[in-house]
């Protein structure tokens, strides 16, 4: 489908155009003759206002962001210019900026695909395809760094799962330890209580034993007494067989003794009365 435009219109588009033409002279001149960014800058969205398809000036003023190292808005303008574009070589050369721009944020892979692109436009281009093997050296560099890393990181994940199996290892076995300690200082105490337990019992029977022993005289006692007895009857006079002992010849002397007194008192009392009293012992 073809869109007609009357007269007028063509005409207005036409004197647009050549307005915003004129906004980009004047903001590469600012740009490059002065330095002055924000002046040209300006310049650049007026002939993008009046020229919304105009390649040149959003190329341009991308060109402005980047020496101004400010990317992402470069990058914007990049793909503007890539969508807006009728021709192959402003293709090519916004494609191949926008590559550039990847480089300076480190983003390779993008980078990468940004020069594919511009080659595709033009193939004979050795200074893209030159940014092109830069980029795949740098991506691929990149890659093994990243590699490299991630196994670093997968070894220090691994030390330090070890390192933590082995702290609750440790500590599993200081708990088990802590408990095996527990359970002897227990049996220790049972053990020591058992023991007073042992030495009151063997304390209440030495105290039956001592009261029991109060009573009666101790063994060495017993044979010193013994003794004692066994020397007291060495010390009495021994007895010979068939004579009387001293005690029985005391008796005996008595005995007579009182016999004479009665037999005295019996005269005495005879001769105080006159008869006559009779000296011989009838036996």
């Amino acid at each position: 489908m073809t869109i007609t435009l009357s007269g007028q219109e063509s005409e207005d588009l036409k004197k647009a155009a050549k307005q915003a033409d004129g906004f980009i002279a004047s903001g590469n001149d600012l740009l490059v003759e002065k330095g002055n960014f924000p002046n040209a800058e300006a310049e650049y969205r007026k002939a993008i206002a009046k020229n919304p398809e105009s390649t040149t000036a959003k190329y341009n003023l991308a060109n402005a962001y980047y020496d101004s190292e400010k990317y992402d808005e470069a990058l914007q303008r990049y793909k503007e210019s890539t969508k807006v574009a009728t021709s192959k070589q402003a293709k090519h050369k916004a494609f191949h900026n926008q590559g550039n721009t990847f480089m300076e944020q480190k983003k390779y892979k993008e980078a990468v695909e940004a020069y594919k692109n511009a080659l595709r436009n033009d193939p004979t281009d050795d200074e893209t395809r030159y940014n092109l093997a830069l980029a795949k050296k740098m991506l691929e560099e990149e890659q093994q760094k990243n590699d490299q890393n991630q196994d670093k990181d997968d070894q220090n994940k691994d030390q330090n799962q070890d390192q933590n199996e082995n702290k609750e290892n440790q500590d599993k076995k200081e708990g088990e330890n802590d408990k095996d300690n527990k359970d002897n200082k227990d049996k220790e105490g049972d053990q020591e209580d058992q023991g007073d337990k042992g030495d009151d019992e063997d304390k209440d029977q030495q105290g039956d034993q001592d009261k029991k022993e109060e009573g009666e005289p101790k063994d060495d006692q017993k044979d010193q007494d013994q003794g004692d007895g066994d020397k007291k009857e060495q010390q009495k006079p021994q007895q010979m067989p068939g004579q009387l002992s001293p005690q029985q010849i005391k008796n005996l002397l008595e005995a007579m003794n009182n016999e004479e007194k009665k037999v005295q008192d019996k005269i005495n009392a005879e001769k105080a009365k006159g008869a006559k009293v009779k000296t011989d012992k009838d036996w």
